[in-house]
């Protein structure tokens, strides 16, 4: 079981409150990484919403305000449908203001618009991954985006588990803090897990195998049930040779699935889908257990009796920590094990703990978000934080005693 009473204690991290911001250039990296739609609009601005209060604190203090963030995976070159355009335009819309997008996030376009900046005035950086060197966390990068400012505040606790340039390298050369959002996810969630009482049902589900299947293992020691679905789950069959319509995983991830013990009783897997023909128009649907399925078929949710199983095992939680739906839940016809999970929670009366941008989308999508009792920004951050582990971009911003 996990140990629910020693977590970190974050005294040594400043907060933006411990700062004199007035007049001031204050670099702010956001994860303003929201899911979009084929027209490139936003689907669910929950992540930028959760950042505002930061935002507005500097507004009203009038800070010279730089916005950092990434979006989506441009892997180090500039790409239309992963600029910024649409951030811009929704912050605009939530701040009531103008927020300038600058078309870099270093270079001359950048030092022209701080240069021109004026108290309460907010700009927003160009996608930083457009640059290789954010993911290769380059020092030299990081310099140069700490230039622009005078104090660096993290807001971005989703993407805090990351080594990035922007998070922990910009912190080498400014005074820095963490943002409101920052603040409030490590205290609710340090508080939190103080308040959790076993049995544990960790629910894991979403598409990203590759961010979850290190954490699956451990995962399913320290839980009392550990759910698996969405695509993560059938790709973990289909590594086991039991399920055709899985994708076969990439070998260094094939070596890490054959760590899993699937016949862990605490390991609880689909065991029948909701299943469509892969290269059909959407006419052909229907349920079917593992052992039916056919290599040109696709699973897109939990099927009729792993909803059961499932909904089962929930009733037996008292905590209850869930990251990523379990299909394809954009589709009403595939969204009907997400919400027997979800509803399976609020019956169970369960301390709940749900984290991940897809996550959220779909409980807002249906209008569930406030029947949970902590709702993370993070997905993959938040699971390394509940595990115990130190996320890269909090303990850059320790202050060294």
């Amino acid at each position: 079981m996990i140990n629910f009473s020693k977590f970190e204690n974050f005294k040594t991290i400043k907060t933006i409150r411990d700062f004199d911001v007035s007049q001031k250039k204050v670099l702010v990296r956001c994860d303003f990484n929201a899911d979009l739609d084929e027209k490139g609009g936003i689907l669910d601005g929950y992540k930028i919403e959760r950042t505002l209060p930061t935002i507005n604190y500097l507004i009203e203090r009038k800070a010279k305000i730089i916005l950092m963030s990434h979006l989506g995976r441009p892997n180090g070159e500039p790409r239309e449908k992963t600029g910024l355009k649409p951030i811009a335009k929704r912050l605009e819309e939530y701040l009531k203001k103008p927020v300038k997008l600058i078309p870099d996030c270093i270079g001359p376009s950048v030092e022209k618009a701080v240069k021109a900046m004026k108290p309460g005035e907010v700009i927003l950086l160009e996608n930083l991954r457009f640059h290789k060197e954010e993911e290769k966390n380059d020092l030299n990068f990081a310099k140069k985006l700490s230039g622009y400012g005078e104090i660096y505040i993290c807001d971005a606790f989703a993407v805090s588990h990351r080594a990035h340039a922007s998070l922990v390298g910009i912190p080498k050369f400014l005074p820095s803090g963490m943002g409101l959002l920052v603040e409030s996810e490590l205290n609710t969630l340090s508080q939190a897990l103080g308040k959790k009482l076993p049995p544990l049902v960790t629910i894991i589900g979403g598409v990203k195998i590759e961010t979850k299947i290190k954490l699956i293992e451990k995962l399913l020691k320290e839980s009392d049930h550990l759910i698996l679905g969405g695509r993560i789950a059938y790709d973990i069959l289909a590594g086991k040779g039991l399920c055709p319509s899985g994708a076969l995983p990439e070998e260094k991830i094939q070596k890490l699935i054959e760590k899993i013990n699937i016949t862990n009783p605490g390991i609880h897997l689909p065991v029948d889908g909701a299943i469509i023909l892969k290269n059909d128009g959407g006419g052909y649907f229907r349920h079917a257990s593992l052992g039916q399925l056919r290599k040109e078929e696709a699973i897109l949710d939990v099927g009729p009796e792993t909803i059961k199983i499932f909904s089962e095992i929930i009733k037996l939680a008292r905590t209850v920590i869930w990251n990523g739906p379990l299909g394809k839940f954009e589709d009403e016809r595939f969204a009907k094990g997400s919400l027997a999970v979800a509803d399976a929670i609020i019956r169970s009366k369960a301390f709940s703990i749900v984290g991940g941008g897809d996550t959220s989308t779909f409980l807002r999508k249906y209008n569930l978000l406030k029947e949970f009792d902590f709702v993370s920004t993070g997905g993959g951050a938040m699971l390394a934080f509940l595990e115990g582990e130190k996320l890269p971009g909090i303990e850059a911003l320790k202050i060294n005693e």
